[in-house]
């Protein structure tokens, strides 16, 4: 039997529509991947107080993580700081010592002043 002209326009319209599943999949894979890497990496829970030290002095400002699920920025000075922000001693825990004073934490004035 031979096809009709509408039948042939059909499956010519069918085959130019974008199949979206696959598109999805891959966003979907993407999400997944993205939210690993921005996990990933070393905490401070595995370095020594001497490396969180050296990182935090070598780099002025840096975010580390503390923990599975927690980190912060900490900074070597105040000029690290935005305006309007104060630096205030920070302690973290690391592999060898409880209380490691790596740098400071940026705050603003205005928690200080009870604002």
């Amino acid at each position: 039997m031979e096809q009709t002209r509408v039948g042939l326009v059909a499956e010519a319209e069918a085959d130019r529509k974008p199949n979206m599943k696959p598109i999805l999949v891959f966003l979907a894979i993407a999400g997944l991947a993205t939210g690993a890497m921005a996990q990933s990496g070393p905490t401070t829970l595995n370095m020594t107080c001497a490396q969180a030290r050296g990182i935090v002095a070598s780099q002025g400002a840096v975010v580390l993580r503390t923990g599975p699920t927690t980190y912060d920025r900490y900074v070597r000075a105040s000029s690290f700081c935005a305006p309007g922000e104060t630096v205030h001693p920070a302690w973290i825990r690391t592999a060898d010592a409880a209380q490691c004073p790596v740098g400071g934490v940026c705050r603003s004035v205005d928690l200080e002043n009870g604002r």
